[in-house]
């Protein structure tokens, strides 16, 4: 049975910091709720309560609601309207696919003076002779009816017949209940004979007195004979039913043909609770059943298991002379649900009670061994340094060691790089003037002029004029 609990009403109340005294719209729908309480108490400032999909059968201690503006009670076990007089400020409410036959209950919403749109479509007392003509004369404050405006000449219409119209509903309403008492009568029938069948049925699985048979009063046939014969017809039957399937019961019991009343909404509830129950305790049976997972052999083998499917990466870092194993943790996963555990040959890791182990190529020192979470990715990385290897540093210089083989080599080597790095002066060197004038090279397609040959003072024709200016 859904009961409204404070805590119910703050997890509802989630849009106003978890503030129920101060809550304006609450929304309890589909919360198998059977009985209003509380509300009218806790929730005094409500304007908007949904309370629709549940298994209310009165309506009840909400009449404290004095700033109620809308109140949603559709697909519930309602008969009868009744204890909303003191919601003064109630404008709308929704009785949509109930079971109302009382049609002349209404009359008490007549106090309910800013009352002006009401829902009663899908109950028994919509189908009365005269139904609409009813409500409309008897709420005159009214403007719609199950989605529809009433009109002004509907309502004087109405009202002219009005002695007829509530004659018709008064003798309607008497077969209505009479009718009921007969269904009520039925499914309580009903409904104890399934109790006895459950009180047989656990009897026959727990027997008492440890299953011993005993002698009647007269001594002569045993208890456990007499027991047996009252219980042989009632056995046969569950043996019967017994040997179909659970899904066969299902589908026997979802197109069984039942009349639409409060007791089949009840009786369905109830069996989808016995369902969810059954469901609960086989799951249990399975969990204590399952048998604990083998993460090492009989023989001492380590097994490499992914229970939790997580994706991972080992990398053999050779230069730091180290493994280091990157596991893709759920980012949002606190760390204190991962437990590490390194041993020289394997690595194991607990992820929310689900072991991650890896044999690793290597054996590692666990106690020199450290975990770091990465807080963007939520990745695990686990940093193992390997066993019995030397740890290389990089070298970015070298000191050269004192021999003198040695030295000589490297100079040798040193001279001949040197070498290398030297330009020709033989090709890229700066040309030389006199060489130019004395060599004498013929290049194709060119007509090369002849050098002009400056006098010289040694020369025997030279001869020297005066008049003319020196050259230099």
């Amino acid at each position: 049975m859904g009961l409204i609990t404070e805590d119910l009403i703050r997890r509802n109340a989630e849009h106003n910091d978890s503030e129920i005294f101060s809550l304006e719209e609450l929304s309890l729908h589909q919360q198998e709720i059977q009985k209003l309480e509380n509300i009218d108490k806790w929730c005094q400032d409500l304007k908007i309560l949904y309370l629709q999909n549940n298994l209310i059968a009165k309506i009840e201690n909400i009449s404290r609601l004095k700033k109620l503006q809308y109140l949603n009670l559709a697909l519930n076990n309602i008969e009868k309207i009744e204890n909303l007089e003191g919601c003064e400020g109630l404008e709308k409410l929704d009785l949509t696919v109930n079971f109302v036959g009382e049609l002349s209950s209404i009359k008490i919403l007549q106090r309910n003076i800013h009352l002006k749109e009401i829902f009663l479509m899908g109950n028994p007392c919509a189908d009365f002779e005269g139904y609409r003509e009813f409500v409309v004369a008897t709420l005159q404050q009214l403007q719609r009816l199950d989605g529809k405006e009433i009109e002004r000449s509907e309502r004087i219409k109405a009202l002219q017949n009005y002695p007829v119209i509530e004659q018709k509903i008064r003798e309607q309403e008497k077969a209505y209940c009479l009718k009921r008492s007969k269904e009520k009568e039925e499914a309580e029938r009903k409904l104890q004979e399934e109790e006895e069948k459950e009180k047989q049925k656990e009897n026959r699985n727990n027997p008492g007195f440890n299953e011993r048979s005993y002698t009647s009063i007269d001594n002569t046939i045993p208890y456990s004979l007499l027991q047996e014969k009252d219980n042989q017809q009632p056995a046969l039957e569950e043996k019967k039913v017994s040997e179909k399937t659970p899904d066969e019961l299902d589908k026997e019991f979802w197109e069984k043909p039942t009349l639409f009343t409060p007791e089949s909404r009840l009786e369905t509830h109830r069996y989808l609770v016995k369902q969810r129950k059954d469901k609960e305790k086989l799951s249990d049976r399975k969990k204590k059943q399952k048998p604990p997972r083998t993460l090492i052999t009989a023989d001492g083998r380590v097994l490499n298991i992914n229970e939790p499917k997580l994706d991972f990466s080992l990398k053999d870092d050779e230069e730091n002379n180290q493994i280091v194993l990157d596991l893709a943790v759920y980012r949002f996963m606190d760390t204190s649900l991962i437990d590490v555990d390194v041993q020289p040959t394997y690595v194991r890791v607990m992820v929310k009670g689900k072991p991650f182990q890896l044999v690793l190529p290597v054996e590692v020192k666990p106690d020199s061994s450290f975990a770091k979470r990465s807080q963007t990715t939520g990745h695990l990385v686990i940093t193992m340094p390997k066993v019995g290897e030397v740890i290389v540093a990089k070298r970015k210089a070298c000191k050269p060691v004192k021999n003198p083989e040695g030295n000589k080599l490297q100079e040798k080597k040193g001279s001949k790089e040197v070498e290398k790095l030297e330009v020709d002066p033989s090709k890229y060197s700066f040309p030389d003037v006199t060489n130019i004038v004395q060599e004498k090279k013929t290049t194709s397609g060119r007509i090369q002029a002849k050098p002009q040959v400056v006098p010289c003072a040694e020369d025997p024709d030279f001869e020297d004029n005066l008049e003319v200016p020196p050259l230099i």
